[in-house]
């Protein structure tokens, strides 16, 4: 029985870094993931680090094929969506994301990982985050209603026993830019309508609009994922990393052809006030997996 990755799970992190990197030579893929697979925690009982490695779903195969979900792929094209909606493809060939309880321990992890992959890769990507008014994103609405419990979480978002890569999963990870003044611009209701849940106590809306991001989103269509999307930015230029977990890649990829208005038609009229800026998918192995690599 394998062991997924701590950081998928461990929630009440209050500082995130997401590093996404770019090989220099793909021929040397696997000292690469042997590199990434070596990392290891500051030694420290006290603002500690948890960090999740994920690489690019092909990249993952190559190195580890008995261990890699067949159908897995990577964000290798952007999504035209309706109304010349697009969601961008910038997919990179490995992450690692760490978060903890102070920025500092991660900002002297993330300069290490960064020097100790100098030789292999590029430092593709860069945002860190944190939350705001504990489980709120930045258009004042409560994130993540849906999201099962810890309990049920690894059955959501974990591969099974018993198939190519058990214990992973598939991360989603996009930058979304609010447009902040055009949505603060609206009235609360018609926030509320454009969410589809209420802003106080996000109670989902009895007629909410068919163009609403909770009916563009519905999970009970698409399939259950687990999100950790946090806030990045400044006060100037901010807005949504989202971060979704699931053991079916089409449950991702299906919501994100909704949102754009390709399955009904209907484009989420949440994306009328932020703007994807990336997009890439990573395969996240198992603990026992990335031992492997060493």
């Amino acid at each position: 029985m394998n062991t997924p990755q701590a950081g998928i799970f461990a929630l009440g992190t209050s500082s995130h870094a997401y590093l996404e990197f770019d090989m220099l030579d793909a021929q040397k893929r696997k000292e690469f993931a042997s590199t990434l697979a070596a990392i290891r925690e500051p030694r420290t009982t006290t603002g500690g680090v948890n960090f999740v490695i994920g690489f690019r779903p092909e990249l993952w195969r190559d190195v580890a094929p008995a261990d890699a979900p067949p159908d897995v792929k990577g964000f290798d094209q952007q999504i035209q969506g309706k109304e010349e909606f697009i969601m961008p493809s910038t997919q990179h060939d490995a992450l690692v994301w760490l978060s903890g309880s102070a920025y500092d321990v991660l900002f002297d992890m993330a300069r290490s990982i960064i020097n100790d992959l100098a030789k292999q890769a590029s430092l593709g990507e860069e945002t860190s985050s944190w939350p705001y008014r504990h489980d709120r994103d930045l258009t004042g609405f409560i994130d993540g209603s849906e999201n099962p419990t810890l309990l049920d979480a690894p059955e959501v978002a974990l591969l099974p026993d018993g198939v190519p890569g058990a214990a992973g999963t598939v991360l989603l990870l996009q930058k979304w830019k609010h447009k902040v003044d055009e949505w603060e611009a609206l009235p609360i209701d018609q926030q509320e309508r454009t969410m589809g849940r209420t802003k106080l106590d996000s109670l989902e809306l009895d007629h909410k609009p068919s163009d609403s991001h909770v009916a563009r989103t519905d999970q009970d269509e698409f399939g259950k994922i687990f999100r950790r999307n946090m806030p990045y930015g400044t006060v100037a230029d901010h807005g949504t990393m989202f971060v979704g977990f699931s053991a079916d890649q089409k449950r991702l990829s299906r919501m994100l052809e909704s949102m754009a208005g390709l399955i009904t038609g209907t484009r989420d009229a949440l994306t009328r006030f932020t703007q994807p800026l990336t997009g890439s998918y990573y395969f996240i192995p198992s603990v026992e997996s990335l031992r492997s690599l060493r």
